[in-house]
């Protein structure tokens, strides 16, 4: 039996996931599903996605983190996902890995925001060993001080999930389309955004990456690689995806409704 074979014996089973271009929204439909339906662990790659779209956390308020009428003005799609976590804008530069597993997968881990975060960033370690500065730094995977790879978590009763969006690229004209938000990470220092961030295309190749990661993975569990057509929700399983798009008429309510929209209307 080969060495790998004999390593891999007595670590969790999980489905690899490999999609290229995958629309963003049909990525969280399909992450939601396997949190609440499957019993499975799985790991997804989305190798880019087709058109920008800004991603908001379940919490998050587009008044306070988008420019709006930029927004409107241009047509740039706006998901608010099932997750938590902050405000992204996302394209064929960005590179998405997600973990979904359940409570005992990974010998003890706390099921808790903290503890997942600092496991998957020893995946990462490995992933970027020899290349650049890497590590974590609050709920950030940094090169250095600059952010490179932005996460959300949700966390069940029996499951967990934890996506990143990685920025191997990413256009500077789109990064006009986010506000400064109000609660920043210490180590930002108030930095705007193309000062805070960077491209991963500096530091590694786009194959190299995900073959890596790929490996780094299979350090942790045992790979099975199931076609993703095959994936379905179980038979006799209600599920309704929460994460979606926001109408034109949300972004133009929450314009009405914002601070400054107030603030004019009393002055008139």
């Amino acid at each position: 039996m080969a060495l790998s074979q004999t390593r891999s014996i007595g670590l969790p089973l999980i489905n690899l996931i490999r999609l290229k271009g995958e629309s963003i929204l049909h990525q969280l439909h399909l992450e939601e599903m396997l949190l609440r339906t499957s019993s499975d662990n799985w790991c997804i790659i989305n190798d880019g996605t087709i058109d920008p779209t800004i991603v908001m956390g379940v919490s998050g308020k587009p008044v306070e983190l988008l420019e709006i009428e930029s927004v409107l003005r241009d047509e740039i799609p706006v998901i608010r996902r099932f997750t938590g976590g902050g405000t992204v804008i996302v394209d064929q530069g960005t590179i998405f890995v997600t973990f979904i597993c359940n409570k005992d997968a990974v010998p003890g881990l706390q099921s808790y925001p903290r503890p997942i975060m600092s496991w998957s960033s020893l995946i990462y370690k490995n992933v970027f060993q020899g290349i650049g500065d890497f590590s974590l730094r609050e709920n950030d995977y940094v090169l250095g001080n600059h952010k490179f790879g932005g996460n959300a978590q949700s966390i069940t009763k029996a499951r967990w999930i934890h996506h990143t969006s990685f920025l191997w690229d990413y256009e500077i004209s789109n990064m006009a389309y986010l506000k400064l938000p109000k609660r920043i990470p210490d180590y930002r220092q108030a930095r705007d955004h193309l000062e805070f961030i960077c491209r991963m295309k500096d530091y590694i190749p786009r194959s190299s990456f995900i073959d890596r990661t790929i490996h780094a993975v299979g350090s942790h569990f045992r790979l099975r690689s199931p076609e993703p057509e095959a994936i379905q929700t179980p038979l006799g399983t209600k599920f309704e995806p929460s994460s979606r798009i926001l109408r034109k008429q949300d972004l133009e309510e929450a314009i009405m409704k914002s601070p400054m929209a107030n603030h004019v209307a009393q002055s008139l």
